[in-house]
């Protein structure tokens, strides 16, 4: 099988070239994710950088929380101004650059992080986020003009698996040469920011090269601030018309404080709670990146098949499930040993965990990219989904500065099961989202304009 026939089929404006650069952006910002918020570096943060202050983690962990809610604060300002701006001058691709530059700078100098340098790690962490998760809107804007409403999901399917062997690439030079994220091997693990602005630095270029931007700058007669202003009041008047595309945003607000707990904890959980080795928390790497990839690539076929909603509807029940799975697996591990007289560890069992979580971890997320998709207009995609990315930050706000707080009082493994309540909110959501109504509307206000053209 040669790599284009994995690629989506293009259309006759957008080539596979073109396709795949954009999913490199994916694979690239993996390395981001992976080694900085969701493993490496917030253990490091947590456990050697602040460290156990005789209150089992709990101000490290409240201090991870608020960095990274500081800067989805940032994006939740910014971003529908960026948007507007970028839908307004046909400049996503000049923004995603100046995103992705502002990333690989900021992320590189977390190697003069030191223990005990609490603040110049704070710092750095709201810094560097803020940046990744303005270009995760910012190339998610390009996702409509790649192909028809019957094909993104596969598209954006395909962008998230190729993300998750991006983070597999990444993982394995990290476990290979850089090693754990102990006080003991501080002076090799370290590299971890150098090493993933690198990687971030060069799997990205195919996306700078092959990536076009397609939209006609209209004149600049006013400020920038101005016209984002103006086009903001505009999009909430109109959001009015847009009703699926606003109660799905709420849904995603409330699915996504639940992905970004488990991004932002679920390898502080495994440390701190279920208390697993070093080689378990590296066959935990690989299973979620594997899992991952799968449930992203499998997941984006079908829901070009059984349409996305059910799909987004489908991973948030798997999301409920894992999250369980989560909370029970120090019990479920003792009734095991004492009902079937196993010798398991409760690291054992994590690992199937993370198998099921895996599957949801990038089919919910490309889902909810797709969906956006399918409710936006061309004309306003930038803008739209900048809405998309304030509703995901919002959603990190909610979800990581709820759980610091809640871990503070109750501990994190009791406080993990405010994801499930999320989740399970989320999907209560989603029963007044009708996705071809929804779509049907999108079409409208792209031939109304046309006509007006």
């Amino acid at each position: 099988m040669s790599v284009s026939s994995i690629i989506p089929a293009a259309t006759d404006r957008v080539r596979r070239r073109e396709i795949f650069g954009w999913a490199m952006f994916d694979f690239a910002n993996q390395a981001y994710t992976l080694l900085i918020i969701t493993v490496v570096f917030g253990e490091l943060f947590t456990t050697v950088i602040v460290g156990d202050r005789g209150d089992g983690y709990r101000l490290a962990n409240l201090l991870w929380s608020l960095a990274l809610a500081l800067s989805f604060v940032l994006v939740v300002v910014t971003g529908p101004l960026c948007g507007a701006v970028m839908d307004y001058r046909a400049e996503k691709k000049r923004f995603l650059f100046a995103s992705y530059v502002a990333t690989i700078a900021t992320t590189a100098m977390l190697y003069f992080v030191e223990p005990g340098y609490v603040v110049m790690g704070f710092v750095l962490i709201i810094l560097s986020n803020y940046a990744y998760s303005m270009g995760e809107s910012f190339i998610a804007a390009f996702l409509p003009g790649l192909g028809p409403s019957d094909k993104l999901g596969a598209i954006s399917g395909f962008g998230w698996a190729l993300g998750y062997v991006g983070g597999l690439v990444a993982a394995g030079f990290t476990l290979a040469v850089l090693g754990e994220a102990t006080a003991d091997n501080f002076e090799r693990i370290r590299w971890v920011g150098p090493f993933a602005a690198g990687f971030f630095l060069v799997a990205a270029i195919p996306t700078f090269l092959w990536l076009k931007e397609r939209a006609e700058p209209q004149p600049l007669r006013q400020r920038f601030s101005q016209i984002a202003w103006q086009r903001i009041s505009l999009t909430f008047h109109e959001l009015k018309s847009f009703r699926d595309l606003g109660l799905f945003l709420i849904s995603v607000l409330f699915s996504m404080a639940g992905v970004y707990i488990i991004i932002a904890f679920a390898f502080i959980y495994g440390a701190q709670v279920i208390g697993w080795q070093e080689n378990t928390r590296n066959l935990m790497f690989i299973i979620v990146q594997i899992t991952a990839a799968a449930g992203a690539l499998g997941f984006g076929f079908i829901q070009d098949r059984i349409g996305t909603l059910v799909t987004y509807l489908l991973t948030l029940v798997l999301w409920v499930l894992a999250i369980l799975a989560i909370w029970a697996t120090p019990e479920v591990t003792a009734w095991l040993n004492a009902t079937w007289g196993l010798d398991w560890q409760a690291e054992q069992l994590f690992l199937f965990v993370g198998c099921l979580a895996g599957l949801s971890l990038g089919s919910s997320q490309s889902a909810s990219r797709v969906m956006v998709g399918l409710f936006s207009p061309r004309q306003k995609a930038a803008e739209f989904f900048g809405f998309w990315g304030l509703a995901n930050k919002l959603a990190g706000i909610v979800g990581i500065v709820g759980l610091g707080l809640l871990q503070a009082a109750v501990g994190l493994k009791a406080s993990i099961l405010l994801c499930a309540a999320f989740f399970i909110i989320a999907i209560i959501l989603c029963a007044g989202v009708n996705q071809r109504r929804g779509q049907q509307v999108a079409g409208d206000w792209e031939a109304k304009r046309e006509a007006e053209a």
